[in-house]
């Protein structure tokens, strides 16, 4: 006999006796009602972050799925009450830095009722069109993700090659790709560049061509349908019950946005639909979002047709930066300058709840005031927190191989879940 074997004597409940191996040695075989655990994390592709899911297995069939978030925390929230109101700003990009205009544009709105400021319509509509590029840059990232996990190559290629153009636009009115923070209370950071009408119209033509040549590409895929249709549904109840919004909600047949439910900004302006599926499936949350897309597209275009003229900014120097020039030959901008850098702006006492629908659910910025120059606390309603309470409820009873897509189908963004 080998060192370090020994004969099995006796066998427990859990075990059976295996056929003898040609050495005389008799093994222990599993008995088929034992559980495996798997930890599936915590880093994953499926995944646009951080994330642990640990999942209880019986053969190929996930009886439990344990979401376990955390690794990605910023304390953004915490971090906000030592800065002053202007400087909460490039944080709020970096919650879902897929989508940091909608969060930009969330928190000024917050802080512009309390100071009861009115935005020039002509940044309301330019906030509008730019949110809607970030949609669609947002979406285009999930698309291509979400088809590269289950091996659909191709349209990653396809769907990041359009988005470089959409961030290339981001980086002429701001300078920044991703981390714009151009959105700011009181209207919006620098005035809108020379060429922004030209450069928006050829990128918006483009993607209204590609974005049914992709959805074709995928849905005369057999592959793709066969691992989409029929995966990942849950009761709509329970989802609401959970805290679920956005294209999740919509695929289980409630037509709910907050562009429409309760409107902000230029969104009253704008001729739009939501779209809606009762599939409750991965498929049906495909389509929805690649109607939303569509409908980004009709909204930029309405805005390029509709842009009204006026200011970028509010009439507001008590709390936005004077300009350079004047500042260096004005001694009364100079003053100003200082004050707003050195010590920040004074909001009155009082508290606001914002929302905006971002390109994964409903978003919300809960900004208290105490009356000083910083916030006494900035609460973050995240969408991708709510949805991803519903995972385990969604992944129990589906192969493995499923759960991929599933998760996929979901599309949080872990800096968006834990804060």
């Amino acid at each position: 006999m080998k060192e370090g074997y020994t004969r099995v004597a006796s066998l427990d409940a859990d075990h059976e006796l295996a056929v003898a191996d040609p050495s005389g040695l008799e093994y222990p075989k599993p008995s088929t009602a034992r559980r495996m655990t798997l930890n599936m994390g915590p880093q994953h592709p499926s995944t646009h972050g951080v994330l642990r899911v640990v999942l209880e297995l019986d053969g190929e069939t996930i009886l439990e799925a344990r979401p376990e978030i955390g690794f990605l925390h910023t304390g953004i929230e915490k971090e906000c009450e030592a800065k002053k109101y202007q400087q909460v700003v490039p944080l709020t990009d970096r919650v879902d830095y897929l989508s940091n205009l909608n969060n930009n544009q969330c928190y000024a709105l917050a802080v512009e009722a309390l100071l009861d400021l009115e935005i020039p319509a002509f940044a309301q509509w330019q906030r509008v069109m730019l949110c809607e590029l970030q949609r669609l840059s947002s979406h285009l990232v999930w698309l291509g993700t979400h088809a590269l996990d289950m091996g659909a190559m191709s349209v990653y290629f396809y769907c990041f090659r359009e988005r470089e153009e959409i961030l290339k636009i981001f980086e002429t009115y701001s300078g920044q790709r991703m981390m714009t923070s151009y959105i700011r209370p009181g209207g919006l950071a620098l005035e809108p560049p020379r060429g922004w009408h030209r450069a928006i119209s050829a990128v918006i033509e483009r993607l209204a061509r590609g974005i049914d040549e992709y959805q074709n590409l995928l849905m005369q895929n057999p592959i793709w349908c066969n691992r989409t249709q029929g995966v990942g549904g849950l009761d709509l109840d329970l989802m609401i019950e959970l805290g679920v919004t956005g294209p999740m909600l919509r695929a289980a047949g409630l037509k709910t946005d907050a562009r429409k439910d309760s409107p902000y900004g230029a969104y009253p302006h704008f001729d739009f639909e939501i779209p809606t599926r009762t599939g409750n499936d991965v498929f049906a949350r495909f389509e929805v979002r690649m109607d939303e897309m569509r409908q980004s597209v009709r909204i930029v275009r309405q805005a390029l047709e509709g842009m009204p003229s006026g200011a970028w900014q509010a009439d507001a120097p008590h709390i936005l930066l004077p300009d350079r020039e004047k500042m260096k030959t004005q001694m009364e901008s100079l003053i100003y300058h200082f004050k707003i850098v050195t010590e920040g702006y004074r909001v009155p006492a009082g508290s606001v709840y914002a929302v905006v629908e971002s390109p994964r659910g409903e978003l919300g910025y809960y900004v208290v005031s105490d009356g000083t120059a910083h916030p006494h606390r900035v609460f973050m309603r995240t969408p991708s927190f709510g949805n991803l309470q519903s995972l385990g409820a969604m992944l129990e009873g589906v192969l493995i191989a499923d759960s991929i897509a599933t998760m996929g189908s979901m599309d949080f963004i872990l800096g968006d879940v834990d804060r």
